[in-house]
């Protein structure tokens, strides 16, 4: 069994998540999905409008999904790699070449990120709706 990982916040869920998350099983038989924990969101200074177990609760729905892991720190990866048994790191292709490192454990891939959307364009459209 070829086993995937990635990572992400994935608040705000819109189709360019689907997407990621549909072309990272296809690389696969098994997609593990890293969420940002809240205490992780803090630290990176980030604030989710979903909390971590409502985040969950929606990937774990997704028929992509076949597993859901919190992210407490930017370090874990690696420990990720061995002890999921994974075979191959997925990340969109913003983060192209951060995580190279982890070649030594597994085969990385950076997926081009689908154009058009993103949870930052979302927030930004719904301020300018809130606020005129």
């Amino acid at each position: 069994m070829k086993k995937v990982i990635t990572y992400g916040t994935f608040d705000l869920l819109h189709w360019g998540h689907i997407n990621l998350l549909k072309r990272a099983s296809e690389l696969g038989d098994h997609l593990t999905v890293a969420i940002s924990s809240d205490e992780f969101n803090k630290i990176k200074n980030k604030e989710a409008y979903h909390s971590y177990e409502n985040r969950k609760m929606i990937l774990e729905s997704i028929r992509y999904v076949d597993k859901v892991i919190p992210e407490n720190t930017w370090e874990q990866k690696i420990q990720d790699v061995i002890d999921h048994d994974i075979d191959i790191f997925v990340m969109g292709d913003d983060w192209k070449g951060k995580f190279d490192f982890l070649k030594d454990y597994c085969e990385v891939i950076y997926l081009p990120r689908t154009v058009g959307i993103s949870t930052s364009k979302i927030k930004t459209d719904l301020f300018k709706v809130q606020n005129g």
